[in-house]
């Protein structure tokens, strides 16, 4: 579309909605706290009426100074911002929701943007003029400072909050013809500005932490550090002090047989992901994994922690391909090494619930590809110990105790289907022969032929330019000068699909006054009292199971819960249970016994 002709408002027939109000907030937020809003500037597309309200205005009203309801739309780029606003002075948010941010992602995803997702990128892909970068910088240090503001300050900020407003008109008259072609792709538009109040949610309840236990690790860190090499290192005496001794690993590898992954340059990979898929293959190497991993990124002063004692921070929601969000590896606990969230810890009378879809990327698969063979063995409750029947490798009576190490093999090819692993990779991961891995694979190929005929189809349609899309409208175009990946293409589908179950399940929970605390991948964590816990428990899972069936062709996904109840604490895995209990030791701190 031409600039020129963009700042006309189109005819009202074209949006379903009496009003429509374009908003943007300045605030600060200390690391892990809440928004705090300094002002709000609001304009109404259609008559250019516009509001300018300071911090104490604001807080002296019980809701928005315009309509929000069902009639009425809210309009902003990155909504979740404004949301978490909205929830700190305790308005309720809006029905109806537009999120230029979230529709900019939809419209270029796959495309290589030089300069990322920000406001001022989306206007001038459409040859809006816009304020220079820099000078957006100057205006958010000003407003980073916290005040105390003269009033020409203040007024210079209710001006650069107004020029984002303004901005928001020609962006929104520019999308239109993309959002309102039909009602089916405006109603998938509101459904993502609606997880976007979801978003802020989470991010306004966020996760709750043992803060003592935290400020003991913080302090004896350089010590636990020295004591976690100790206790680690006895079995594979590769360190020296502090230091990894690649030539010390190499011989440990050759006294145990173990095959590593080398460069180019016949070097040993020591990169994390090498050792983490290493380590599933070769648990004996998983502890030096963990030691490795906790030296080299752990800074637990980065979590970002409230002074109520809740991590908060950023989801970066539809960041990803896949539209899942992105949340800071060193800032969010769910991104830190496994151990770590042993941190985690209902606060009194509360419960935590970790509410995970059970092997959900198959399900997705089965039902969208209509494979009922794949279907059948997903409803049997082991879709690999029913793959490893069907393609042969086990019988009918079998059990997941009785041919245990037959259905690692078969769940390790599963899984590596789903996230597009090469069967060197699924060999890896299993620890078995790249030469087994490729008759797996191609026992799972003759045996799902539907599906592969349906996600081979994808990838050869996304290569010759077409446009792979989600029941809720996630879209991909493979862009140019990207390099196209025809395993990540071929997933893609399952890992999207799985982004709008998982935002589908957030708003449904959110709605029904559920507390999120955050999203993990495919989970949800919440938390709940303690008195009402099996019933908001069963709720959520019956939530969850619904944003399934609504995707999914009636078909629901199972959801498992794992409950925490205070005084308990969080632990993820046996391996994250050790390292926790080494670190306690190193402190003197009571270990935790129980896994979770």
């Amino acid at each position: 579309m031409n600039a020129a002709n963009i700042d006309a408002a189109p005819p009202r027939a074209r949006l379903p909605f009496t009003e429509i109000w374009m908003v943007d907030f300045e605030f600060v937020a200390d690391d892990g706290e809440r928004q705090r809003p300094i002002c709000m500037v609001a304009e109404e597309y259609w008559s250019g009426e516009q509001i300018r309200l300071w911090e104490d205005d604001l807080r002296r009203l019980t809701s928005a100074p315009f309509d929000t309801g069902k009639d009425a739309c809210f309009v902003a780029y990155y909504a979740s911002a404004e949301f978490g606003c909205f929830l700190d002075l305790d308005w309720p948010l809006p029905v109806n929701t537009l999120d230029l941010f979230a529709e900019h992602r939809v419209m270029t995803n796959g495309q290589w943007l030089a300069h990322g997702n920000g406001l001022l990128v989306a206007a001038r892909r459409y040859g809006i003029d816009t304020m220079g970068s820099e000078e957006k910088e100057t205006m958010r240090s000003l407003i980073m400072g916290g005040g105390p503001w003269s009033a020409e300050q203040r007024a210079a900020i209710l001006d650069y909050c107004a020029s984002d407003v303004e901005l928001l008109r020609p962006l929104l008259t520019a999308m239109l013809p993309d959002l309102a072609v039909t009602p089916a792709r405006l109603g998938q538009a509101v459904w993502r500005g609606r997880y976007m109040g979801a978003v802020a949610m989470m991010e306004h309840n966020g996760i709750p932490i043992d803060v003592d236990t935290l400020s003991v690790i913080n302090s004896n860190w350089q010590g636990i550090q020295k004591h976690l090499i100790a206790e680690v290192d006895k079995s594979f005496g590769v360190y020296d002090g502090r230091t990894f001794k690649s030539d010390r690993f190499a011989a440990y590898l050759r006294a145990n047989g173990i095959p590593w992954p080398r460069s180019e340059a016949n070097r040993l990979k020591l990169d994390d992901d090498t050792f983490r898929n290493m380590a599933r293959a070769y648990p004996q190497v998983a502890p030096l994994r963990e030691l490795r991993h906790a030296l080299g990124e752990l800074r637990l002063n980065s979590l970002s922690v409230g002074a109520d004692g809740r991590n908060r921070t950023l989801l970066s929601p539809f960041r990803s391909k896949t539209g899942r969000n992105q949340p800071s590896n060193s800032r969010a606990i769910f991104g830190t090494a496994v151990w770590v969230r042993g941190l985690i810890k209902p606060e009194p009378d509360t419960a935590l619930a970790y509410l995970d879809f059970s092997s959900q990327e198959f399900a997705i698969a089965a039902y969208l590809s209509g494979d009922e063979k794949m279907q059948r063995a997903y409803e049997s409750g082991d879709p690999y110990l029913q793959f490893a029947k069907d393609a042969g490798l086990a019988p009918r009576d079998a059990t997941k105790q009785s041919h245990e190490a037959v259905r690692d093999r078969c769940k390790a090819i599963v899984l590596g289907v789903q996230y597009g692993m090469s069967a060197f990779g699924m060999a890896r991961r299993a620890g078995i022969l790249q030469a087994e891995a490729r008759e797996l694979l191609q026992l799972h190929k003759e045996h799902y032929r539907t599906f592969w005929s349906w996600a081979e189809r994808n990838v050869e349609y996304a290569l010759a330019g077409g446009v792979l899309s989600t029941p809720m409208g996630w879209q991909f175009r493979q862009g140019r000068g990207t390099q196209p990946n025809d395993r990540s293409l071929l997933n893609w589908p399952m890992q999207s699909t799985g982004a709008d179950i998982l935002r589908l399940s957030c708003i449904y929970l959110m709605e029904a006054g559920i507390k999120i605390c955050a999203p993990v991948h495919d989970a949800l964590l919440i938390e709940v009292p303690l008195n009402k816990l099996e019933e908001h428990v069963a709720i959520a899972q019956r939530i969850m199971e619904q944003a399934c069936r609504d995707l999914l062709h009636g078909a629901a996904c199972r959801v498992d819960a794992e409950i925490i109840r205070y005084p308990d604490r969080y632990m993820d895995t046996k391996r994250g249970l050790e390292m926790w209990n080494t670190v306690m030791r190193s402190v003197g701190l009571t270990e935790f016994e129980a896994v979770a």
